[in-house]
């Protein structure tokens, strides 16, 4: 019935049918939840819903609830909604709305259907307060109208954080008004690789940007439907499309084009003062533009190799009195989000070098870097590539898109805790919640993001909003009748049997992996703060 899994469900008896006599209410603290829930009811049954006191679907607050818990009570005469805070009753609207026919998410009116609801009483409050997708916006650009229907989604599903991943070698997507040339320059590539491992180039250019506008309007529409969106501003690797807009910000000073590889690149940032006055003026602008308290700094896959080949780079090394520049850097740029009120955020390599105050850790190798940040005392988000990585390849089929990494089926997925089992209870108060994280150097449609988020994202949310040790024969029987509510959303999301014909890729290369081969590779890569 319900998606994620509620807390507690006592059904009751007869139901409440939505007809033109039903009325909606709530004050004026929940106006704008209200006006969500009549946008929500009115374009498939369209019917009118007119505001009235008493009401017979009426929003209510209680100071006694959570912020996000809600209470959701049918009868076969009213409706009552109540939440702890506006956010919770926004998350019993969306229950609400899972108990009606799926139809209910058509965007025109739908005859033919009966609009009832079942006499219930529900409680129900998530068990993390960070429960995230990360969207990769700088491989392939997403336009602004697919990145707040992707926000449509998260809300749905009771997320409350997206994490944007703005830029990177192959594209900077923000505009940031003081340095023009990272859109004007580093926000397209003249082509780019298609496949993995031995792909070829496309001869196509790609690219977009979001303007500060538009910026603005994400955030906005997100708030709404309170959902957080924590931008991340890659450092100091990952950066060769700012390189090819500023070329003096790199080591060599040569002049770069925007990748059109995927992939680990050597190119990083030089380690000047100039650079990081650059980063700074960034985030200054970034900061303007995102309320949010957390602030993506990246720190993850940066080579030292140019460093140590450079003689001007190893100079400066001696004279901070530093062996790692990396760390030097995102600590420079974490110090600065501080002084601002901020808390920088970033991947899991941060644990390598020199401690950054504050830092939020994102866990993605494993969960190795989960329990060495908790246990350092750095709060964490969970996710670990093994569990929740998107973008890998959803079975062992021969048709699935462009196969990448281990197979992540739907049962490997809802299996995700953010939580490691060897954490003491103290050192899991680290742990914030977890996100999906979804790359995109394979996703360049918003189809195949469809394809390669759900079903899947409805397990992180279940996983991620209900107590542990979920039932997956529940899940998937309750994702029987979910599966419908997505198509009436209009989300092209994977068939259980595997691809349609129109979701595979034939002839283009992936980068399949044995979970042997990956478990000795993460091994490789965290060996750095485990074995200091």
């Amino acid at each position: 019935m319900f998606l994620p899994r509620p807390l507690t469900v006592v059904p009751g008896r007869g139901e409440l049918v939505l007809d033109h006599r039903t009325t909606l209410g709530a004050p004026a603290s929940l106006a704008g939840v209200l006006a969500m829930l009549r946008a929500a009811l009115r374009p498939a049954t369209g019917l009118p819903l007119r505001e009235a006191d008493p009401a017979t679907i009426t929003l209510a607050l209680d100071g006694t609830l959570g912020a996000e818990a809600y209470r959701l009570e049918v009868t076969p005469e009213s409706v009552t909604v109540t939440g702890g805070a506006p956010a919770g009753v926004f998350h019993g609207c969306q229950a609400l709305l899972q108990l009606l026919p799926p139809a209910i998410h058509r965007r025109a009116p739908v005859a033919g259907l009966r609009w009832s609801l079942p006499a219930i009483q529900v409680y129900d409050q998530p068990r993390f307060t960070w429960r995230g997708l990360m969207l990769d916006v700088a491989r392939h650009f997403l336009p602004k109208h697919e990145v707040l229907r992707i926000i449509d989604l998260m809300a749905l599903h009771r997320l409350n954080t997206l994490h944007l991943h703005l830029t990177d070698d192959q594209g900077w997507r923000v505009e940031i008004r003081r340095y023009p040339r990272l859109t004007e320059v580093g926000s397209w590539r003249r082509e780019s690789q298609v496949g993995a491992s031995g792909g070829r180039p496309d001869g196509r250019p790609h690219g977009g940007f979001y303007t500060q506008d538009d910026i603005r309007e994400i955030v906005a529409y997100a708030a709404e439907r309170f959902v957080t969106v924590v931008p991340e501003i890659e450092t100091p690797g990952h950066v060769q499309a700012a390189l090819a807009a500023y070329p003096s910000l790199g080591v060599t000073g040569e002049p770069l084009e925007v990748w059109t590889r995927w992939g680990v690149n050597r190119n990083v940032l030089n380690a000047e003062e100039s650079t990081v006055a650059f980063f700074t003026g960034v985030l200054d602008e970034i900061m303007d533009l995102f309320p949010s308290r957390y602030i993506g700094v990246g720190g993850d896959e940066c080579p030292q190799d140019q460093w140590l080949a450079d003689p001007r780079s190893r100079r400066r090394m001696a004279e901070l009195g530093v062996t790692d520049l990396r760390a030097w850097f995102v600590g420079r740029l974490g110090a600065h989000l501080t002084a601002a009120g901020r808390r920088p955020f970033g991947w899991d390599e941060l644990l390598e070098g020199d401690p950054v105050p504050g830092a939020v850790i994102a866990s993605w190798r494993g969960t190795a870097g989960a329990v060495t940040a908790a246990r350092r005392g750095h709060d964490v988000v969970s996710c670990p590539d093994d569990m929740v990585y998107l973008d890998y390849r959803q079975s062992e089929l021969p048709t699935e898109p462009i196969p990448v990494s281990i197979p992540l089926t739907l049962r490997d997925v809802y299996a995700f805790d953010p939580i490691p089992p060897s954490l003491t209870a103290d050192e899991a108060r680290h742990i914030l919640g977890g996100q999906a994280n979804l790359w995109t150097e394979h996703a360049d449609s918003p189809r195949t993001v469809d394809y390669l988020l759900f079903p899947r994202l409805c397990a992180v949310a279940e996983t991620l909003w209900s107590p542990p040790g979920g039932d997956y024969a529940d899940f998937d029987r309750r994702l029987t009748r979910h599966r419908e509510r997505l198509t009436a959303f209009g989300v092209e999301h994977r068939h259980p049997d595997g691809p349609h014909p129109w979701q595979q890729r034939p002839g283009i290369p992936g980068r399949p992996a044995t979970r042997e081969q990956r478990a000795a590779h993460i091994a490789r890569l965290v060996a750095a703060f485990q074995n200091p």
